[in-house]
């Protein structure tokens, strides 16, 4: 029987910790993700949980303290935003390279400067390629499905690799919805208990953590980390066929949305979906074939999969809440395309960067994006250019 309630993201958030009774939980606070460690404090506090909280005086040393947690045999949990993150990539590094399951909460907002705190997905793509699989989340329902699902697919012996469940700030982290929790003995049955192989407390099998790893052997254990990240697809496919289960919510590397017959395709990530959604329906009432694609598991790159499901559209538009400064796209839109080509299907595709530090988007704004499909796909496939900037003023 689920749980009905109405939740902010974080709170959300700080409940799927609450359940999942991590070991250790180390935190700095920074916008808009400190109500999360905030909230689980609490449950701390009030000995609903037995978990050891370090309160750290950086996110460095919050990471550090989960990877020295977990290199120990502990489940670590930490959560974070933007320069918070900026200011772990040291370590995020170290944790991907020792294989260690440290599962992160990552608000997403951007990265400074100039300051800004509300929601773009800079700090995600800064560091998508350090070795952790990014699961974005276009709700509160999902931010806390993707939390109670993140342990069983980081610890999996195929994988051992940190996870990081993003959301978006403000849009989710801090409005309210309604959302189906799990009851606690679930969560706890589901999610299991941590059982490390190799630790440093185990004195039957004494090791060392971040020797140095010469031209001798570091080329041989980054095809480690590869092949662990490719192993990862097919334990978040499991983990979800376990988890759709118990609660009926199902789960893949993406979300289809009116995709069957779509000539006109939109993909983003996280709460920006919703908006297409919208968008779409709306357009369909007017007979137009909007479709959308809603990416969901970003680290590992669903490629293969994504080119079929994008296989029948006219024209695709992908929208990226972060500029990776390159003259080329954004970072959903150059792995998008790459998909496409290595898979041999040839459709018009544009780049869209669009709510850089929180720029609201609107169903005019996605409307206007569909419009431009509709015009490229008019004019036999011409894309005048393909790099483009969506609710900039002057433009």
């Amino acid at each position: 029987m689920s749980i009905r309630e109405r939740l902010s993201g974080n709170e959300a958030a700080a409940i799927a910790m609450k359940q999942i009774n991590p070991d250790v939980v180390a935190a700095f606070p920074i916008t808009p993700s400190t109500e999360i460690p905030q909230y689980f404090s609490s449950f701390v506090n009030n000995g609903v949980v037995d978990t050891e909280f370090v309160a750290v005086e950086s996110e460095h040393s919050a990471m550090s303290a989960c990877i020295g947690a977990e290199a120990a045999g502990s489940r670590a949990m930490t959560a974070t935003s933007a320069n918070g993150l900026s200011y772990m990539w040291e370590v995020l590094y170290i944790a991907s390279s020792l294989r260690l399951p440290i599962v992160m909460n990552l608000v997403n907002r951007a990265v400074s400067g100039p300051i800004n705190i509300h929601n773009d997905h800079s700090d995600a793509m800064g560091v998508r390629d350090s070795g952790w699989i990014q699961i974005f989340s276009e709700t509160n329902q999902e931010v806390y499905d993707n939390l109670i699902m993140a342990h069983q697919i980081a610890e999996n012996k195929k994988v051992l690799l940190p996870l990081m469940v993003c959301q978006d700030g403000f849009i989710t982290s801090h409005s309210i919805e309604n959302i189906e929790l799990l009851e606690d003995d679930v969560v706890k049955k589901f999610v299991g208990t941590y059982k490390p192989e190799h630790y440093l407390l185990n004195d039957k099998e004494p090791i060392s953590i971040g020797p140095l790893d010469l031209q001798g052997y570091l080329f041989e254990h980054k095809m480690q980390q590869s092949e662990a990240m490719f192993n990862s697809k097919q334990v978040i496919l499991e983990v979800a066929d376990k988890f759709e289960k118990i609660t009926g919510r199902k789960y893949g590397f993406f979300e289809e949305y009116r995709l069957n017959d779509a000539e006109l395709v939109v993909v983003c990530m996280n709460s920006t979906a919703g908006t297409a959604k919208a968008t779409a329906d709306k357009l369909r009432e007017q007979g137009i074939k909007a479709g959308v694609l809603k990416v969901r598991v970003f680290r590992p790159f669903p490629a293969e999969e994504i080119a079929k499901a994008l296989s029948n559209s006219k024209a695709i538009a992908i929208l990226d809440k972060a500029d990776s400064l390159n003259a080329a796209g954004g970072a959903l839109f150059e792995d998008t395309v790459s998909s496409l080509y290595t898979s041999n299907i040839h459709i018009p595709a544009i780049s869209y960067v669009y709510g850089i530090g929180g720029r609201d988007v609107k169903i005019d704004d996605i409307e206007k994006v569909y419009k431009d499909l509709n015009e490229i796909v008019n004019n036999n496939g011409n894309i005048n250019y393909p790099y483009r900037h969506l609710g900039v003023r002057g433009i």
